[in-house]
């Protein structure tokens, strides 16, 4: 309206439709017609008032349109609006109705019917969030350089980014993986680099820090839990895709990849985090930002002692996973096995890890706590944790055969030296049951009977079993013979096959 009222306030000066018109204000048509109307109404005199804006528009009255023609694609309506939703695009949408509807129209008529439909949808609106100092961080990862990693091969890297919400300083940590202990160490460290905690920590729905996404209740990641427990913030997690409610970590992550990464080289990722570290304080820190006008450092210093502080004592942050526990009384985890009791066989446990320790619970159960493995396939096994058979299995080693023999007497130490000290067969079961025939008939026949055997030259289970068995041992001792008198013999019985029993076996 306001080039009718300057082209009005023109005519009242004396200026003619012509001189007007040369200017571009309007065409000469249309000042022809305005000035007509004005000249019936009186206001090309210098007395007359001008009328306001809703006089003149009244007078004007409403533009004379072109006579609209019906689409031929109007018939189609609903096929057009139902592929339009669906996003489908303009060639698919004319080819489908020449296909199937015997459309014959062209394809700018479908193009038109779009644009249409394009503006009968409710506009896209968008408001700016705005965040108090202190009041909120947003996190979120980037995809990194490649870089050479320690095993060999060329891996992806992964930017972690905290940005706070009000000042837009940055902390910015280069991590080979996503996983829940990466996850937990990026947030101690990046608390420590601003020295402070925000009162929320805004995350999307990432496995390692929301489990179950859900548009009113999330379920947190138990480690990221506790980690929001001990540091004191609070965890505010997106609605399932609707990442523009962290837009500024967003941007941020964006202006690491767009600003930093491109113009640099790395060698390795000590050198690449060290490189992001002098960036974020030299430059980003410093830059005027496109939202707040202000450079965030500046705006940081007058953030930071509003933060919550620091916790005295650093949280000991842990991952948690379920982990079954296998036949031989052991859990796997990340390459190590550690035993739990054998009453747990086949239970599904939670397995709390940390950087030097491992808990297991049984539900909230405490279980046990062993050191973290140092290499792979190392076990961590407590002897109290295996079954009875198997306890008693370990314990009656070399040491305890030869200590338990030494309390029986001096022959049967002599005989359970002799078994363990062959040289062609492993004897420790011979000799835990020479010893087991204690139980049965008593210490003194033992060590008779071993001493039977040692006699006649027969260390052997079988032997000591047998004089036991026949009650030989209550016998008065057989004479032995001198060495010197077995070899005049032409025939001589070993002292074994003086203890053959009937079948013709050998006693061992």
């Amino acid at each position: 309206m306001f080039e009718y009222r300057h082209a009005l306030v023109r005519l009242r000066a004396g200026d003619t439709v012509r001189e007007i018109a040369r200017n571009g204000l309007m065409g000469r048509d249309r000042l022809g017609a305005l000035r007509a109307l004005a000249q019936a109404r009186g206001w090309l005199s210098p007395q007359v008032e001008l009328p306001d804006d809703a006089t003149l528009a009244a007078a004007l009255g409403s533009p004379k349109r072109a006579a609209s023609t019906v689409s031929s694609v109007e018939p189609l309506r609903e096929v057009v609006q139902h592929w339009f939703d669906a996003g489908v695009q303009g060639r698919a949408i004319h080819a489908a109705l020449k296909r199937e509807h015997g459309f014959t129209g062209s394809y700018s008529a479908v193009v038109r019917m779009l644009q249409r439909l394009r503006l009968e949808q409710p506009p896209d609106v968008t408001v700016r969030l705005s965040f108090a100092p202190a009041d909120a961080a947003q996190v979120d990862f980037g995809a990194g350089p490649m870089l050479l990693h320690p095993d060999g091969r060329e891996r992806r890297t992964w930017a972690f980014v905290m940005t706070l919400a009000h000042s837009r300083h940055q902390y910015v940590e280069f991590v080979w993986d996503q996983t829940v202990a990466t996850w937990l160490g990026c947030h101690r460290r990046a608390f420590e680099w601003f020295g402070a905690v925000p009162a929320r920590v805004i995350v999307d729905n990432a496995k390692c820090a929301i489990t179950k996404a859900c548009n009113h209740d999330p379920l947190v990641q138990r480690a990221f839990a506790e980690c929001a427990e001990g540091y004191g913030f609070r965890i505010e997690a997106c609605p399932p895709h609707d990442p523009q409610k962290k837009g500024i970590v967003e941007s941020g992550v964006k202006y690491v990849k767009g600003n930093f990464l491109p113009t640099r080289s790395f060698r390795d990722l000590a050198d690449l985090n060290a490189q992001a570290r002098t960036w974020v304080m030299e430059e980003a820190g410093r830059r005027d930002h496109g939202t707040t006008r202000q450079q965030p450092l500046a705006l940081f210093e007058r953030e930071r002692p509003l933060m919550l502080p620091l916790p005295a004592v650093a949280p000991d942050l842990g991952s948690w996973h379920r982990v079954t526990v296998h036949r031989d009384c052991h859990v796997k985890f990340d390459d190590g096995l550690y035993s739990v009791p054998f009453t747990l066989v086949g239970k599904v446990l939670w397995l709390r890890a940390t950087d030097s320790a491992v808990a297991l619970f049984e539900d909230y159960r405490h279980v046990h706590t062993h050191a973290r493995v140092q290499r792979r396939g190392e076990r961590r096994t407590v002897n109290d944790h295996m079954p009875p058979q198997a306890r008693a299995f370990f314990a009656r080693d070399r040491h305890w055969c030869v200590e338990q023999a030494g309390k029986v007497g001096p022959r049967c130490a002599e005989l359970i030296e002799a078994l363990l000290s062959d040289r062609i067969s492993e004897r420790l079961r011979a000799a835990q049951g020479v010893l087991q025939l204690g139980k049965r008939f008593g210490q003194e026949r033992l060590e008779a009977a071993c001493a039977r055997a040692m006699d006649h030259g027969s260390p052997y289970y079988r032997t000591v079993k047998t004089i036991l068995a026949t009650g030989a041992d209550q016998q008065p001792p057989i004479e032995t013979h001198t060495p010197s008198a077995y070899r005049s013999a032409r025939f001589v019985r070993s002292a074994a096959e003086l203890f053959e029993p009937p079948g013709g076996t050998t006693l061992q």
